[in-house]
């Protein structure tokens, strides 16, 4: 059995999990996450615990096994203690702020990058060059920081651009001069 998947969920007292045939509900504290999963797996609920069971040892089964543990875990943990991404920008000038409510970049381009947050998303910037996204769907909050990323990565030769906090950047050495 996958290793991954036969490890059990627990359920803090302040999580309500429902199982409505192939639909999982998860209700928190800090909000509520829903998710299908796939057909073949199935979810049982004891005594505060959840564990998620595959029908054979197919590989396409074994594989669905660990991710469908992995999916609902995480939901668990969204709605309790949430989840967050920091961003750091690096450059000189580089700076972001909050305008009513949407992120917006000064990072040396012509205009202003501005991003309005997708639902159930927080955007925090404590310092001028800190970026805290916070949310309780973790791949919600990941796919957002990608996006802010991915319009000015860190290049390698002066460091500049966003990169995650504790990022390493693989520096290059420039052109060498006579």
């Amino acid at each position: 059995m996958s290793r991954t998947g036969r490890k059990p969920i627990a359920l803090p007292g302040t999580v309500q999990v429902q199982v409505e045939g192939q639909q999982i509900t998860v209700k928190g504290p800090l909000g509520q996450l829903s998710r299908e999963i796939p057909r073949d797996m199935t979810v049982e609920k004891e005594d505060g615990w959840l564990f998620v069971k595959r029908p054979t040892d197919n590989p396409q089964h074994r594989a669905l096994h660990g991710l469908t543990r992995t999916l609902i875990h995480n939901m668990v943990v969204g709605v309790t203690e949430g989840f967050s991404r920091t961003l750091e920008l690096a450059g000189v000038g580089y700076r972001a702020s909050m305008q009513g409510g949407k992120l917006l970049l000064n990072i040396g381009f012509s205009h202003p990058v501005v991003f309005e947050p997708e639902r159930n998303i927080e955007i925090e910037v404590p310092s001028a060059t800190r970026i805290v996204v916070k949310g309780i769907d973790r791949q919600q909050v990941g796919n957002f920081a990608a996006c802010v990323r991915k319009v000015f990565p860190p290049e390698p030769y002066k460091g500049k651009g966003i990169r995650y906090e504790n990022e390493p950047v693989r520096r290059k050495v420039g052109k060498a001069g006579k």
